[in-house]
């Protein structure tokens, strides 16, 4: 009797522990990702389902600003993010001693110029106001967009660092306002242009391949130095469930899905 009854709970025992760990493994299979609404959620929808095909649960939980993304990635508190280019997430690690890095390249916004209270470029009155993105790497990507459309000039070797004190030439006089990027398009009423982020665009309905009225060369260096990309924590960059998510993420599924739904305004990169 002593036997059968240390038998019957030596069973139940291994049971338990095989119940935990198949619980364990579960929970390894999810993979949590913090995204921007557009595109980067709808994309990760995509790659949603190539993922579930393999046994992982992707979960999507979204943000509409530049900060929390990284900061809950870096706490451990989500897996991974999709919202950022690397100048960007490099500019953030050094200023908030965050350790977050590339595990993939998948997609390219080009920068867009919007007609607000005035319709060209051309017609720009003395003095006009253009807003563009307070953050250091896209506020010098608007500028240089500005400077490509010859709006301003930037001194010699200001680059991808420059900032409203580089301008050396001012024809127009225009003022230049700093903003939060998620506010552009609702400035537009207020500003006769402003140069404003691709998804941040999108989501306001505009178009930056039809809509701008001029727009980065996709085509360029650009596409490469400012490709949104999956971002982790140090160190889980080849983690299996990272290597699918991005494999999932740069499939052909995915890329279809781009070319297919945003008419230029997203450009893979794979």
């Amino acid at each position: 009797m002593k036997k059968t009854l240390a038998l019957v709970l030596s069973v139940v025992l291994i049971l338990a522990l095989a119940v935990g760990c198949g619980s364990k493994a579960a929970e390894s299979k999810t993979i949590k990702v913090a995204a921007s609404p557009t595109p980067h959620a709808e994309i990760l929808a995509i790659a949603k389902d190539i993922l579930a095909e393999q046994g992982y649960d992707l979960e999507i939980i979204e943000y509409t600003d530049y900060v929390q993304p990284n900061l809950v990635v870096d706490s451990g508190e989500l897996d991974a993010n999709y919202f950022q280019h690397t100048p960007y997430m490099n500019q953030f690690n050094e200023e908030n001693g965050t350790e977050i890095v590339s595990a993939g390249l998948i997609h390219y916004e080009p920068f867009g110029i919007f007609a607000g209270k005035t319709a060209s470029i051309d017609a720009l009155p003395d003095g006009a106001k253009i807003s563009i993105p307070n953050d250091a790497t896209n506020g010098a990507r608007a500028l240089l967009l500005l400077q490509q459309e010859g709006v301003i000039t930037l001194a010699d070797g200001a680059g991808i660092e420059a900032t409203v004190y580089d301008i050396v030439d001012n024809p127009k006089n225009v003022e230049i306002v700093e903003m939060e990027a998620a506010q552009l398009p609702l400035s537009l009423g207020d500003v006769d242009l402003a140069v404003i982020n691709g998804n941040y665009a999108l989501d306001a309905g505009l178009n930056p391949a039809t809509d701008a009225l001029a727009i980065e060369d996709a085509s360029g260096d650009a596409a490469q130095y400012f490709a949104n990309l999956i971002g982790v924590k140090a160190g889980n960059e080849n983690s299996e469930a990272i290597k699918a998510l991005v494999a999932a993420c740069q499939s052909d599924a995915v890329r279809d899905f781009i070319n297919e739904t945003y008419n230029g305004a997203v450009v893979p990169i794979f």
